[in-house]
């Protein structure tokens, strides 16, 4: 009973923090501002078709964090989380190494991470998928998953535009 309520406890606060991340670009609610300052912000990191990214950026947080909250259709949530956590590193953190204090990826790996530890145990007593009797094939579901998703943020991050670099100014150039 205690690991369970446990489960619950993860699963709820994570989950409904994930959805109100995925509001906040999908609606602009929280504070957010919505999809087309995400697809804007997405474009200008060289994403190929970025409001289908951020579509799906905000489907995937808002989404995943519902079925993580619920423990609907595992592992389906948790494997959305990783998803959105990997790009997230891959596109905005990686250069800023590891601490978040310095821009660093360690609270998407922290989730990341967590997602999938979830993932692969099952949701809980408490869990919609119990109450429904949902039992998705594990751990096939999460690896088959996991390899999807893995290849879907490759594709993302190497179908990337190249930015054009800055030109150096000529010698005859002023400084402004």
């Amino acid at each position: 009973m205690t690991m369970d309520l446990g489960l619950l406890i993860l699963q709820v606060v994570i989950g409904l923090l994930m959805m109100g991340h995925g509001a906040q670009k999908l609606f602009g609610w929280f504070g957010g501002q919505g999809l087309r300052a995400t697809t804007e912000w997405l474009a200008s990191m060289g994403l190929r078709a970025p409001r289908s990214w951020a579509l799906m950026a905000g489907l995937a947080e808002f989404g995943g964090g519902l079925l993580f909250a619920l423990g609907l259709l595992h592992p389906i949530g948790p494997l959305a989380i990783i998803a959105v956590m990997i790009a997230a590193i891959a596109l905005v953190h990686w250069s800023h190494g590891l601490w978040i204090s310095k821009g660093g990826s360690e609270y998407s790996l922290v989730l990341a991470v967590l997602a999938a530890v979830m993932g692969l145990w099952s949701p809980g007593a408490y869990s919609l998928d119990r109450v429904l009797g949902i039992a998705l094939p594990q751990p096939q579901t999460f690896w088959i998953g996991l390899i999807l998703v893995l290849v879907a943020v490759a594709f993302a991050l190497l179908s990337r535009q190249r930015q054009p670099l800055a030109t150096p100014r000529s010698a005859g150039q002023a400084a402004s």
